[in-house]
């Protein structure tokens, strides 16, 4: 095994492993997509230039073709009006022969409860640009909608499926990171098995000094921490740590202990 295929196994195992953010059928009005959980060997072709939401889709698509009981009709339909494109659905697929528009989110949020009021409001992405809350009404207003428009009305004609018929569905995943100092945080909405680690203020570093760490590209965020890496000592990682900082962006750090225990983190520029 190469070493990238090795790294894309890896990502695709920490995938797999990842949680869906609610436990229920229907959470918020939208519908859980669920599978099988199951170890499968990743042996595709993947465009490694994909950016991690579209690179996170062909794992789906790849896990959707295991599944004896799921057919792939269609895939990242592009939904166009006068040549101005609405939006994208997705996935169109025949589970046991029903036809489900299924679309697929995969996450990484920051709890906050400085932000609104519910557990749902208090999640937020690693640099404040997008929440939880804007993702689901995302889901609800536009992307779920967009099958039922008029637009796309002559491409299910043309894929034979009465639009009555389709469910809609979400395979939501998310990580979830909760602050340093909230260790027991309990979560009573969402699923507390998508908390992956936690989340530090660069202030908060000095708890650390005695630690190694490791900053894992974008594509790496979706891996379990692991020891087979270039780990930096404090001032090294502090001097690359700033960097981040100085540009507003909040960088997954890998932290390993004097005694060897790995934990994924986040350190926050806000």
């Amino acid at each position: 095994m190469s070493q990238l295929t090795e790294i894309i196994q890896k990502r695709f195992d920490g995938f797999l492993h990842t949680n869906s953010l609610w436990k229920n059928n229907t959470f918020y009005g939208l519908k859980q997509f669920h599978l099988k959980q199951k170890y499968i060997k990743f042996n595709t072709a993947i465009n490694e230039k994909l950016r991690l939401g579209k690179y996170v889709e062909r794992f789906v698509s790849y896990q959707l073709e295991q599944d004896n009981s799921i057919e792939i009709i269609a895939e990242n339909v592009q939904i166009q009006k006068e040549k101005r494109t609405l939006g994208e659905i997705d996935c169109i697929l025949l589970k046991h022969k029903k036809p489900i528009h299924l679309e697929i989110v995969y996450k990484f949020y920051l709890y906050d409860d400085s932000i609104g009021i519910t557990e749902v409001d208090h999640f937020i992405g690693p640099n404040r640009k997008d929440t939880l809350l804007e993702k689901l009404q995302k889901l609800k207003t536009k992307q779920l909608p967009l099958l039922f428009s008029k637009a796309c009305e002559s491409y299910l004609e043309s894929l034979a499926i009465d639009s009555s018929l389709i469910t809609q569905e979400v395979y939501f995943k998310a990580q979830i990171f909760i602050p340093f100092n909230k260790k027991h945080l309990k979560l009573k909405t969402l699923n507390g098995d998508c908390i992956s680690g936690f989340y530090i203020h660069q202030k908060e570093l000095t708890l650390f000094v005695d630690c190694k760490f490791y900053i894992p590209i974008k594509k790496d965020w979706l891996l379990q921490p692991h020891t087979n890496v270039n780990w930096l000592n404090y001032d090294t990682f502090l001097s690359e740590c700033t960097v981040y900082m100085n540009r507003n962006f909040s960088p997954m750090v890998w932290i390993k202990s004097s005694k060897g225990e790995l934990h994924k983190y986040f350190v926050v520029w806000w």
